[in-house]
């Protein structure tokens, strides 16, 4: 519990990360006003907090201004799967650029910090591995994902440019490939896609040979490293990676589902999307050094919550049951 408490806004606070965000802000003794458009993020991720006397639900588009009035900000709005931020490619660049401005407007005229969840996507598919904060990365600017990895290095300029010329505290951390239960099934994601695929005993898809390498954090390690990067001094901005860096190759990953699935599904294979990362790995130095953070869920464990999540979530029609955070355990 928080010695003190604080009003905390979390834009895209009914998605995967939000919501379990939202749970620890609550945990620590603050009041959360959870700011979502419903795009991605869902209300059932958040419905066991509505009942909460310090937790509020606003529905708002981020890319309209915001009047309220708040100690923090976490900017976590824009959806973060290929499905769905190429659905509307246009819509999520303007998710990226238009609400860091009015989120960096709200933080400017409050005078309070304001956290933005960038991406691993800014580094591309990279020539450096693993990926430091200091490479600017390979990023194609004209290709199907460039919606997405062009609007949060946008965002990341414009975090920077405000703390730069109005002095404002600003942190920006990089996620990498994040997993857990509340991750939607139709998000496109491998972790998702292979569970789902698995419990159903339909084929597990892979893309190009399956030996294209990630490094996946479980929900409840990244979720800390937030509150710890917040936590910092003002001097702390960022940009600091928050992954895990142990890396696997996708193929590795498909049959640890099936082992902890028992599924009879086999693999299949199809041609790789264009511009899908080789490899993809933080190094996490900075945040060990600034944050004193590392992944501490390994991956069989995490597997096991995630699978018996999707299983609750196909079992009961879509309506899994929240999994409370660590925090409330």
């Amino acid at each position: 519990m928080s010695l003190i408490s604080k009003r905390v806004m979390v834009t895209g606070g009914a998605g995967f990360l939000g919501s379990h965000l939202c749970e620890r802000l609550l945990a620590a003794g603050h009041e959360v006003l959870c700011v979502d458009n419903f795009f991605t993020g869902r209300r059932s991720n958040i419905a066991h907090l509505l009942g909460n006397p310090r937790f509020e639900l606003l529905r708002h588009d981020v890319t309209f201004p915001l009047y309220v009035e708040v100690d923090e900000i976490y900017n976590l709005a824009c959806p973060a799967s290929p499905v769905h931020y190429q659905h509307d490619p246009v819509q999520t660049t303007k998710t990226s650029v238009l609400g860091a401005i009015n989120v960096l407007g709200l933080a400017k005229r409050l005078r309070v910090p304001v956290l933005q969840a960038s991406t691993s996507e800014i580094y591309g598919d990279p020539n450096v591995h693993p990926q430091r904060e200091e490479y600017w990365g390979n990023v194609n600017t004209l290709g199907p994902r460039a919606c997405y990895d062009e609007g949060k290095r946008c965002a990341e300029t414009l975090f920077f440019d405000y703390h730069r010329q109005h002095g404002l505290a600003i942190k920006v951390v990089r996620i990498f490939n994040t997993y857990g239960p509340r991750m939607h099934p139709d998000d496109g994601r491998v972790v998702s896609n292979f569970i789902v695929q698995a419990l159903r005993g339909d084929d597990i898809t892979l893309y190009g040979d399956g030996e294209q390498t990630r490094a996946f954090c479980f929900v409840d390690d990244l979720i800390e490293g937030f509150l710890r990067m917040m936590g910092t001094p003002r001097t702390v901005t960022g940009p600091v990676n928050l992954g895990n860096p142990h890396e696997i190759t996708v193929r590795e990953l498909a049959e640890r589902v099936l082992a902890l699935t028992g599924s009879s599904s086999r693999l299949v294979f199809r041609p790789r999307p264009q511009d899908d990362p080789t490899q993809r790995c933080p190094d996490i130095t900075k945040a060990r050094d600034l944050l004193d953070w590392s992944p501490k869920v390994d991956l069989e464990k995490g597997l096991e919550s995630t699978i018996a999540y999707f299983s609750d979530l196909l079992s009961t029609g879509g309506k899994a049951r929240p999994r409370e955070s660590a925090a409330l355990l």
